[in-house]
Order: C-alpha cells, then structure tokens, then sequence
C-alpha cells in the first residue's frame, strides 16, 4: 500500500421527520425542549434543519464501518429516546407517507429564513428528508479526480436507498419521489466535470464573488467536495429505514472510491461516460428503484440490477477486504431480495387496502411501520 493513500475515514449524516403518535401526522412545531434534550446529549452531532419537523444527526469521523454504525446507532437511539417523551417519535424515511408540506413551518434561524426568502415556494416545498455520506480524500487534486468519476456509481448507490415513494398521501408510482422534489432548487443534480480543483474552486467562486451565495454549502449537488471538510459527500440518497442499509451504502461508496483511487494509482481509470447518459440511470433508479434494471454504458443494454451489483461486489472485493468490511458491502444483495424500505412502504399500504383499510387507515399504517423500523436497529 502506498503511504500517500488516502485515509477514507467516513462519517454519515442523517435527517428525519418527527411524527406525532398519536395523529401519525408531522408534528408542526417541534418543541425547543426535544431539542435541547438532544444536544445536552449529543451536542455538535445534532441539529435543527430547515424545517420544524424535522431533525440532523451526524456521526464522528469514522476510521471503520463497524465504528460509524455504532455511532449512528446511538444517535438513532437517542433521537427515538427524548421524542419519545413528547408523544414523538422519529421516521427514517425521505417523504412522510400523506403530510402536506403547505402545514409546515421552517425553524427560526437566519441561514433558514435567508433560504425561504431567496427561494420561495421552492423551498417550502422541501419536505424531504435525505442522507449524506462522507469520505475523506486528503489531497485536493484526487479528490476532484475521484469526483469526475464517482457520477457513473450514483444511480446504483440511490437505488439500494430509496424511501420516497409517497407523497401527499397519493402513491407517486416512483420509488424515490424525493429527487423529484429536490431539483426543484437550483445547483442540484449530476454535478459538472473539472479539470482541476483549482477550476472547481474558481467555477464557484464566482457565485460567491457575486453574492449569490455564501459559500458552497448552498451548492446541492448530488456528490460535491465538500465545503466544511477534506470528503467527497455522496448526497443522492434517500433516508435508509433499516441501519444497516445505511452501513451497506456508506462502505459500498467508500470501497468504490478506494476502487478509483487503485486504478489511478495503475495509471487507469474509470471510463468517462456523458450526463445525459448517466442521468437516464439515475431517473430509472428513481422510478424503479432496481426492479427493471439499470443501463450498462459499457455494454449499451438494460442490465439487471443484481447483476450489476455483483460487478460492483467483485470490483471492490479488494477495497472491502481492506477496510473490514466485505458483509455489510454483500449486504446490498439482500436489499435486492427483499426490497428497500420504499418497496415495503407499498407493500404495506396494499396489504391494509386489501384487508378493507380505507386510504387514510392504510397510510397511518405505512408511518406506523416506519415508526417500528427506525426504533428497532
């Protein structure tokens, strides 16, 4: 191993929304209490988000995948613990089965308001929740290297996610209905190529320079260089329900990354394919999820999913064996066999449909199983 390779330390972020037990509705106005209860506990790894419903948690940098699952299973733990005490509890999902965002009130913080006023209907409509996974890549010019390539794998990574696929109480026919409503804000989406991360900084600059905006932390795209830290923050997934879906994407994402690092390391890399091209898998990853398959651009056909998730498995077996970590990257084939959490968010509201539950019975049923899954890890 060579001694200037990266660390890949990694670090999840994870949003939810807060559910009244009662109503199974969103709570409206979160209470200031459950908050601070939360950051007397968790302090910096906790955080209000855009809006009142909703809540941040993020782990520590991370050196192994057994270390961030332990991490984020406590912050979980500890968000269902003090909601609890309100009559709340927390959703690991990225729609809320049958809320309507127009209820909703954003947090009183600055950053917020500011938000509201520049982006309007826009952002009031974000009542989305997603999660963010990080990895560390020292050098800046890897780093950007990395993220000219890492846009082919997003589709297949969001495809493992999916947990959006209802919204408004109506079955929106598409398993991550939250990308839909996301790139409604501008700077989302595939990201641009750069040749350099001098270019990349220059590209934004020029927003900043203009004040347009602060910094890069209002640049959403679906992976970017991070602006707070030395990672590549994959930002396409939806919310993983169970715990360990999270930890199956966070290493499958960081053992491709490590991929890309050795094939530059032997003077190769990953084919380069356009946006448009990639982007097609990425709408498919949205509204199939991987029922109907994913493009190989290499082969030019339609390609089963767990076909091609096993292409990945074996590409990374050597970046998995390094770091620990080949059972939670192998985990990906049984979210193939028995669905991600918006397939049994479906499955769910037909089966109460079918035992005789109107629309309303059927949806409070779906929160009421994403109630029991995130309580359970």
């Amino acid at each position: 191993m060579s001694k200037s390779e990266p660390e890949f330390t990694i670090g999840i972020e994870e949003e939810y929304l807060l559910v009244d037990k009662d109503s199974r509705d969103l709570v409206h106005d979160a209470p200031q209490d459950l908050m601070d209860e939360c950051e007397a506990e968790l302090h910096s790894q906790v955080s209000p988000e855009f809006l009142q419903c909703q809540i941040e948690v993020g782990t520590r940098v991370c050196a192994s995948v057994q270390e961030a699952r332990d991490d984020l299973r406590r912050l979980r733990q500890t968000i269902v613990k003090h909601a609890s005490e309100h009559n709340l509890a927390p959703i690991a999902a990225s729609t809320h089965p049958f809320a309507l965002w127009q209820d909703q009130h954003h947090t009183d913080k600055e950053r917020y308001t500011m938000l509201a006023k520049d982006l309007q209907l826009v952002v009031r409509r974000m009542l989305i929740s997603g999660m963010h996974v990080h990895v560390c890549i020292e050098d800046e010019d890897l780093r950007i290297d990395l993220f000219n390539q890492l846009p082919y794998f997003l589709p297949h990574i969001l495809a493992l996610s999916t947990s959006s696929p209802f919204w408004q109480g109506r079955n929106t026919g598409l398993k991550s209905y939250r990308l839909i409503v996301f790139d409604g804000l501008p700077r989302t989406g595939l990201p641009p190529s750069f040749s350099s991360y001098g270019e990349y900084e220059r590209t934004a600059n020029v927003l900043v320079k203009a004040g347009l905006i602060e910094d890069t932390t209002k640049v959403w795209w679906d992976l970017r260089p991070s602006a707070r830290f030395p990672t590549l923050e994959v930002r396409i997934c939806d919310v993983c329900t169970y715990l360990e879906d999270a930890i199956c994407i966070a290493a499958t994402y960081r053992c491709i990354a490590r991929m890309l690092y050795r094939l530059r390391r032997n003077n190769q890399r990953w084919r380069s394919y356009d946006r448009f091209l990639v982007n097609e898998n990425r709408w498919r990853a949205q509204r199939y999820g991987f029922e109907n398959g994913l493009i190989d651009l290499g082969r030019g056909n339609v390609v089963a999913y767990r076909d091609l998730v096993e292409e990945i498995i074996e590409l990374t077996a050597p970046d998995a064996e390094h770091f620990g970590c080949s059972e939670e990257v192998q985990h990906a084939l049984t979210i193939v066999d028995r669905g991600t959490s918006a397939d049994r968010q479906i499955k769910c509201f037909d089966e109460a449909k079918q035992g005789g539950a109107g629309d309303e019975e059927a949806l409070q049923a779906v929160v009421d199983q994403l109630i029991a899954e995130t309580a359970e890890q």
